[in-house]
């Protein structure tokens, strides 16, 4: 499976000539989600969910489905009937010969004046965990983490035990539109000496072999 970091937490993810296609938001590319052969976005805050870069890639493709929570899921619905599922914690299903499993129920929180939306993780094909905007440890084990490493819910100290608790073989970034290029090194540093997994991360656009 062949993994290509798109901006912020769009993640796309190539397997024998199919495209499944990670929280297109509006912080990712304006033609993130096309060429997806199946979409997946966590919650519905606009940094992963974009209802435009979604209708574009459900356009482009007919064959094309979404799956989702159902705050995001309802949006759409109505104009690709049969195409879009709603899917919560537990779930599982196949498509396009992805494997895919729920992990999780509620956004992490940003401050208690704020209400909690839902959000949902996604494992595909028993490797690859993206949590979305949340700390979920599923309950299987991981092989590749995409772990939010900078966001208005989180802080370093955070993230590092949430790879300790995970223990994938390697955890990569994504949420990280927010985080200035001049603190990254710092990042870098305090994941890579105390997270307990390899870490990495890659440029929008750059790829890697899973």
């Amino acid at each position: 499976m062949k993994l290509t970091k798109r901006l912020h937490s769009c993640v796309q993810l190539e397997k024998d000539g199919r495209v499944l296609v990670i929280d297109p938001g509006a912080f990712s590319e304006p033609d993130a989600g096309l060429g997806a052969d199946v979409l997946l976005v966590t919650h519905e805050h606009p940094d992963h969910f974009e209802e435009g870069r979604l209708r574009a890639a459900l356009d482009a493709n007919p064959e094309a489905r979404l799956w989702t929570l159902r705050s995001v899921a309802q949006k759409l619905a109505p104009a690709y009937p049969g195409r879009v599922h709603t899917v919560g914690h537990g779930d599982a299903f196949s498509a396009a010969g992805f494997e895919v499993q729920v992990h999780g129920e509620l956004h992490a929180v940003i401050h208690p004046d704020l209400p909690r939306v839902t959000n949902v993780g996604y494992l595909v094909d028993g490797s690859l965990f993206h949590p979305g905007d949340a700390l979920t440890v599923p309950d299987a084990p991981v092989d590749t983490l995409m772990l939010p490493v900078h966001a208005p819910w989180n802080k370093i100290g955070e993230v590092i035990d949430y790879v300790r608790e995970v223990k994938p073989r390697v955890a990569i970034d994504i949420h990280d539109a927010y985080l200035a290029d001049i603190a990254r090194p710092v990042y870098d540093f305090a994941l890579e000496k105390l997270a307990g997994s390899p870490h990495t991360r890659l440029t929008a656009g750059d790829s890697a072999d899973l």
